[in-house]
Order: structure tokens, then C-alpha cells, then sequence
């Protein structure tokens, strides 16, 4: 699913014009991204958070010229999934993903 998808999803649940469906989550993800670079975590109860993870420093090669590098510490941005979010998409199998196989032997 894409950005364009959920933005049609979201305004024929609600009725809200596609362009203020884009507004509003574009917003959102500003306010995410903003929040996320002053160092300040994310929480949405029953969705997840969005947090900074820290990497610690360590060393690198540039395999072409066949030498090591050191990449300093630094922070990504992550997702933690809720507790109640991530049992439900634990119930329910993904569009797309492969049927389960029968691994039991029916030679025997």
C-alpha cells in the first residue's frame, strides 16, 4: 500500500476530500521526522511509537580501496509496534505472502 492508497482509504471512510486527508498526513509526518530529530520519541497509544535507536560506533571497509573506516555513533529512527497491533497482524496472514506448507510425509 502507498501513500496515494491510504490517503483514498482514509477519505472514503470519513468523507474527507482526498487534498485534506494528504494535508493532514503529510502534517503528521513532518511532526514525526521534527520530533524525532530534537531527540523526543513518538507515542501512539494501540499503533506503536516512533523512537531513535543509538548506533554505536564501530568500524567499516571500503572494500574497493581496501580500507577500514571508523562510522561514528549515530541515530536512526525506528518503529516499535503496539502490543495490540502486533497480535493482530500475528492473527491475520498478509495479502501476498505464501500459503503454509504441509511439511508431514503422506509416503509413509
Amino acid at each position: 500500500m502507498r501513500k496515494a492508497d491510504i490517503v483514498t482509504k482514509v477519505a472514503d471512510l470519513t468523507g474527507v476530500p482526498k487534498v485534506d486527508v494528504l494535508v493532514t498526513l503529510e502534517a503528521f509526518f513532518k511532526e514525526v521526522k521534527n520530533s524525532l530529530k530534537a531527540g523526543e520519541n513518538v507515542y501512539v497509544r494501540g499503533f506503536g511509537s516512533f523512537i531513535t535507536k543509538k548506533r554505536a560506533q564501530k568500524v567499516g571497509r571500503i572494500i574497493k580501496r581496501n580500507q577500514s573506516i571508523v562510522i561514528p555513533e549515530h541515530y536512526i529512527p525506528a518503529f516499535k509496534p503496539a502490543k495490540t497491533f502486533a497480535d493482530a497482524v500475528k492473527k491475520g496472514r498478509p495479502a501476498g505472502s505464501p500459503e503454509p506448507v504441509d511439511e508431514s510425509d503422506d509416503d509413509e
